[in-house]
């Protein structure tokens, strides 16, 4: 079914933007509100209410809700803040391995479309569609089957910003959220543009936007307007003229296909500190599962794989092993996350957050592996792969080690 209906003009532009597409092949595409739309499949009956996706009250939010967003609650707040200020908020605990899952999907509803896709993070990407137009019809009917094929495929929505470069694109996406698509035709750039806050401009940070104040430019009209040798002589060269290039439109980077992630990894803040090595052992445990379930649903291997440690008073260390061959399984992920945290010998040490990073990441399916004399048919990567087709049919934690069963 089209979603066309969902095509929204910005509202700020007084009345319409207009469909004219021409020349505009650079999507960006957004997923709304990724993390806790994900949860939202496992717990439907929340759908329509506040949730709070995170850690325990010294963590973070990693995402919300509409619903909760209208309270004040954003990403990366602190929990016991969001709780204050949403307390009928149902808080949840996140799945990265969903999260990864449903990200890889996404990101292959994309590469079917076009080659050129840009990744931005697990839920964002640019795409340059100028070569798949003959194919598929303009820009914004691509964006469509793009939003349908995620909603269809995926179970989430996701939001669409159509134009002529990669700045205005992003600015587009973040206009027709939630769940929309908006189109700025390239003749409407500066206009649309000229509208916005200062803040709305790629670059503009808390301490950029004081300055720009002092200057007395509060939209980016006023920016354009403003010579850009005034500019330059309050801002820096570089940032001076870089604002002043986008206030007019300009925008000279191309959208360039993602390259492999240099690492995967996982950590953990706990609810209070700990200082018990077999409790961080299982954690280790927990965190290396995590890390290697999302290294093979992204069909990578890594050789080094790194051990961060933060400590109560927020001193944080990390130490590495560089691995013979590449691996994604599991056993052999925690088998040396452990050794590295053994090494340490911290003899009771008060721990505020442990974590686990695979590096030096490559295609497992064209990773060299060294065959040893007698090796078993099947071992521990079959095992974690029996795990994978488990978490895909059942949930993610359907099948799990022994150690990690039971109360944490």
């Amino acid at each position: 079914m089209s979603r066309r209906q969902l095509v929204r003009p910005d509202p700020s532009s007084g009345g319409g933007l207009g469909d004219d597409d021409t020349g505009c092949t650079v999507l960006h595409v957004d997923m709304d509100a990724f993390y806790a739309s994900v949860e939202l499949l496992r717990r439907p009956d929340l759908l329509g209410t506040p949730v709070i996706v995170g850690g325990g009250d010294r963590g973070v939010v990693l995402s919300a809700t509409y619903e909760a967003r209208r309270y004040g609650v954003h990403a990366a707040m602190p929990m016991a803040r969001a709780r204050r200020l949403c307390p009928a908020a149902t808080v949840l605990a996140p799945h990265h391995e969903d999260y990864s899952r449903i990200s890889a999907g996404v990101m292959e509803v994309f590469r079917a479309v076009t080659p050129v896709v840009e990744p931005l993070s697990l839920d964002e990407a640019f795409l340059d569609v100028s070569g798949a137009v003959r194919r598929l019809g303009s820009p914004t009917r691509i964006g469509e089957l793009l939003r349908d094929r995620v909603a269809d495929e995926q179970g989430i929505t996701c939001s669409v910003g159509v134009a002529s470069t990669k700045f205005v694109a992003k600015l587009a996406s973040g206009g027709a959220k939630p769940d929309g698509l908006l189109v700025v035709p390239h003749a409407q750039t500066v206009p649309f543009l000229h509208a916005l806050p200062v803040a709305a401009l790629w670059g503009v940070g808390e301490r950029t936007a004081e300055a720009l104040g002092r200057l007395g430019l509060g939209t980016v009209a006023d920016i354009a307007h403003t010579p850009l040798a005034t500019l330059v002589r309050g801002l820096g060269e570089s940032t001076g003229r870089h604002l002043h290039a986008l206030a007019w439109g300009r925008d000279e980077r191309r959208v360039v296909a993602s390259v492999p992630e240099r690492s995967i990894g996982s950590e953990e803040t706990f609810p209070r500190d700990v200082d018990d090595p077999r409790f961080v052992h299982r954690e280790l445990l927990r965190l290396a599962e995590r890390t290697a379930s999302r290294a093979r649903a992204q069909g990578v291997a890594g050789r080094t794989v790194v051990l961060k440690v933060r400590f109560a008073d927020f001193t944080t260390i990390t130490r590495s092993r560089t691995l013979r061959e590449r691996t994604d399984v599991t056993r052999e992920i925690h088998a040396t996350a452990r050794d590295l945290f053994d090494g340490l010998a911290l003899e009771r040490a008060r721990l505020r957050l442990v974590g686990v990073r695979l590096e030096g990441l490559a295609d497992s399916a064209t990773a060299p592996r060294q065959l040893v004399l007698g090796e078993r048919a099947h071992g521990w990567r079959d095992a974690d792969g029996a795990v994978d087709r488990a978490s895909a049919r059942f949930g993610a934690g359907s099948v799990r080690p022994a150690t990690l069963l039971g109360p944490r």
